[in-house]
């Protein structure tokens, strides 16, 4: 092989190299878009249940929510909304999960998970595992409570 086919493929490592590697990142760039989009409109959606739940003394009817999401629908990436209104009462703690959305896609630095609305306001990411034990948990509670004696 000759200096100048020696100099080809070097240069070819390279600008192959550097593509593979732009290409990951902005992979990685939109992964880390669409989380922080549905975050963000999750404390939005939080902000809503909230003003309402404070004129009215409950959350608002899954309906609401429906047509909240629909007005809302071509400026966010929330995802599939799973809103928990059935299993609120009254006296439930502020920690409970009120709405959430699951993320299912992996990535090099993103693991799948959900993002979480929890009845106080507060907007967080949960792992999979994590977030697989609580829902069931919470549930269970409220189904046992509800259970005749």
């Amino acid at each position: 092989m000759n200096k100048q086919q020696k100099w080809v493929l070097v240069n070819f490592t390279i600008v192959t190299a550097i593509t593979i590697v732009a290409a990951v990142a902005m992979f990685e760039l939109s992964r880390w878009t669409n989380r922080s989009e549905s975050m963000r409109a999750m404390e939005h959606l939080g902000r809503i249940v909230g003003d309402y739940k404070q004129k009215n003394g409950s959350v608002p009817p899954e309906s609401y929510v429906d047509r909240l999401k629909e007005s809302l629908e071509g400026q966010v990436r929330l995802g599939a909304l799973h809103y928990r209104a059935q299993w609120i009462k009254f006296d439930s703690p502020p920690d409970e999960i009120l709405a959430y959305v699951i993320k299912k896609r992996r990535s090099l630095f993103f693991r799948p998970g959900a993002i979480v609305l929890r009845l106080d306001g507060r907007v967080e990411w949960m792992d999979k595992g994590d977030f697989d034990k609580l829902p069931a948990r919470q549930q269970c509670v409220v189904k046992a409570e509800m259970a005749p004696e």
